[in-house]
This record gives structure tokens, sequence and C-alpha cells, in this order.
């Protein structure tokens, strides 16, 4: 039989929030994520586990398929692709669609395609790459989603390299989130293309498309997309004072409205929430009755740090209680884990975490314990019926 005890919320108000996302941001696209980069928590989600056509930002699975391969040593960046026909005619400027500019025949190193995907989101760049790595389009997009799956991204399905329309070309908001906070994390040596804002190939200069890029403070990064079937879209990241939030949007109307609400959802990334987290300095939480202990009741505290990311407003709430067995019984080693604190938050799964004995309890003798089952008993007589 398990037993709830209510904590008195005290100190711990301070830390363990209550999160209600709907009530405390709302966003204009469609699709709105925002992730927190040191934890992976999303802090706030508007359809963001729902699939979308991501558009262009599927150049970030594209550029990611390729930094793996550069850190297998499968190939350098120093290395050559030949451009074909085929990546020329459906990915350059005849096709009105982003490019690099890439001529048939050229050959430009996997460096040069890669910045020409992810500064100048150029579809022809995309081309030669799959073609050059997988022979390919279509088998590069089988590799693209099959390193999604393997990463936990399984909203994942990649039709094409590009991000052009495609019939269950989709991902969802919160894996495009997770996949940029992979990037960052694994390839910082090749993310830093993601920070570049113009390029000139051809002797054309072309700038980068991120409309946050050089606007606002600490943006380093990623990337655009736009589709007539799935408008406009971004997917940003910035670093402030050692945090680390990441966005994504979709669905918006104009690329006006993306860059405004790109601002808008950054800002509020960084301002509207904070990290708090508790100390584990052996602290007692509460104090737990003892089954035949020698003492009646033993402390619990957390064995570790528990750090929780919220909106500012939602710290002035919280509930929290402990969770053990109804009859607790000694012996009891300090250390050993005897509950749970468990943590209810609005709007997300309860955050549970272990408690500790603070001390040793030990086993009451023969004689203490039958005096301690007639006393336990006694008290059970005299409660009301």
């Amino acid at each position: 039989m398990i037993w709830l005890k209510s904590l008195l919320v005290g100190a711990l108000a301070m830390i363990l929030p209550v999160f209600s996302q709907a009530q405390v941001i709302n966003s204009e696209a469609e699709y709105a994520v925002i992730l927190d980069y040191a934890s992976g928590e999303v802090l706030f989600s508007k359809n963001g586990d729902q699939l979308m056509i991501p558009a262009s930002m599927t150049k970030i699975m594209t550029a990611h398929l390729v930094f793996e391969r550069l850190a297998n040593g499968e190939i350098a960046l120093d290395d050559t692709f030949t451009v074909s026909e085929n990546a020329w005619r459906n990915g350059g400027w005849a096709t009105g669609g982003s490019t690099m500019g890439l001529n048939i025949g050229e050959t430009p190193t996997i460096e040069d395609l890669l910045r020409g995907v992810i500064v100048l989101s150029g579809n022809d760049a995309c081309i030669v790459l799959a073609e050059g790595l997988a022979g390919s389009e279509a088998a590069f997009a089988d590799e693209m989603t099959e390193l999604a799956q393997s990463m936990g991204l399984t909203s994942a399905t990649f039709k094409n390299a590009s991000g052009l329309d495609a019939e269950n070309h989709r991902i969802s908001a919160i894996d495009l989130a997770r996949l940029a906070h992979a990037e960052i994390r694994k390839y910082p040596e090749y993310y830093r293309y993601y920070s570049e804002r113009e390029m000139t190939w051809n002797g054309i200069r072309q700038t980068n498309r991120n409309p946050l890029l050089g606007r606002m403070d600490g943006v380093d990064g990623l990337k655009t997309g736009h589709l007539s079937v799935s408008g406009y879209g971004l997917t940003a990241t910035a670093e402030r004072d050692g945090e680390r939030r990441i966005i994504v949007i979709n669905g918006l109307p104009s690329s006006q409205a993306r860059a405004l609400e790109a601002e808008r959802l950054m800002r509020l990334a960084f301002t509207a929430f904070e990290t708090r987290t508790t100390k584990t300095d052996g602290k007692r939480l509460a104090e737990l009755d003892v089954w035949m202990g020698e003492a009646r009741t033993v402390g619990v505290a957390l064995t570790d740090p528990l750090t929780i990311t919220a909106h500012k407003r939602a710290f002035a709430k919280g509930q929290s209680e402990i969770l053990y067995a109804q009859l607790l019984q000694a012996p009891i080693a300090a250390g050993d884990q005897i509950a749970q604190l468990v943590v209810t938050l609005d709007g997300k799964d309860p955050v549970i975490a272990p408690l500790v004995a603070t001390e040793d309890v030990a086993r009451l003798g023969f004689l203490g314990r039958a005096i301690e089952g007639l006393s336990r008993k006694l008290d059970a007589d005299d409660s009301p019926q």
C-alpha cells in the first residue's frame, strides 16, 4: 500500500513552477517551439508535436548528414564534387528558387557546397552533395531519414535534400528544434557556417536569409524556410550570458511576419524564462514515520540538484508530495532511497526525484518491537471510528 504525504511548499515554491504554456505565451505562427539548450526541455510549444512541411529548414538535416560523414573521416572539406546537369536544372537560377548559382561541370569543394547550403540555401548545392555522397538525391534522402530516426527524431521523413515540396516530406517543430540542438552540440567546428552573413559564388554576392543574424545579440544560426504550401518559417538559436535557446516557427504569411515573430519569440525565450536549481546540501525536506525503529522518524533529502527552467510568472506556484511506503520499516541506512519527491506541474508530466535517508535508523530489539506494536495498536484503537 502507498501513502502520499503532502509537503509544505515553503522554499520549494521558489524552485518548482506550475507550467502553463497556453496562458503565459502565444504565437501568431501555426507552429512554434522554444527549447532550452542546457536541459533539452521544451519551454513552449504550439502544435510542436504535429507534422509540418519544413521547406528549406530541411537543409539542417542535409548539413547534419554531411557533418557526420566529415566527423567519421569518410570525406574531407577539400574534397570536390562535379555539378551535374540535374543539379543545375533542378536547383539553379532558372528554377526561381534558392540557389548557389552553380554551373554544369564545376567542381566545388564540400566546404563550398556546405556554405552554399547553409548561407545561401542553395537547392543546387544540396543536390550536388546528395549525388556525390549517395549517388542520387532520393538515396541521400533515405539516409537522412534513417539518421534522423536513429537520433530519436521519430516524426521525420525526408524525400529530398533541399526541402522542396514532396508528399510525406515532414517533421515536427519539436524534432526540428532537437535536430538543431544536436547539430550545435555535436559539430561546433562546422556549426560556425550558420553565422556567416553572406557568400559570393561566380561573382554573385548573396546574403544569409536569417532575419535575426546581426539584428539580435547572440544569434548565430540556423535556417529559414518558405514554400507556398508551408508559409514562412525559421529555426533560430541565440546564446546570452551562458544560456542558449532554440526557437522554431512555421506557417507565417510573409517574410516580414516571420522576422517580427522570430524577434518577439527569441526575446521572450530569454526574458520570460529563467532557470532555478536546488542545492544538494543534505537539508531535510521532511521527516517520515518509521516502523520498528530506534528512532520514530527519519529525514529525507534530494540526491541530486533539481533544475527547472520555466516562465517567470510560474515560479510563484508549485505543489509537491512525498511518495513512500505506508510501512517504512527499520533498519534504514543513510543514503538509502526510501521515497520520491513528486512535483505536479500544470500542463506537464509530474517531475519525480529520488529522496534518500539522511541518517541511519537501527531496528528495535525484540522487547522494543513488542512494545512498539502494542503502542501502535492502542493508538489505532483510540482513534475515532
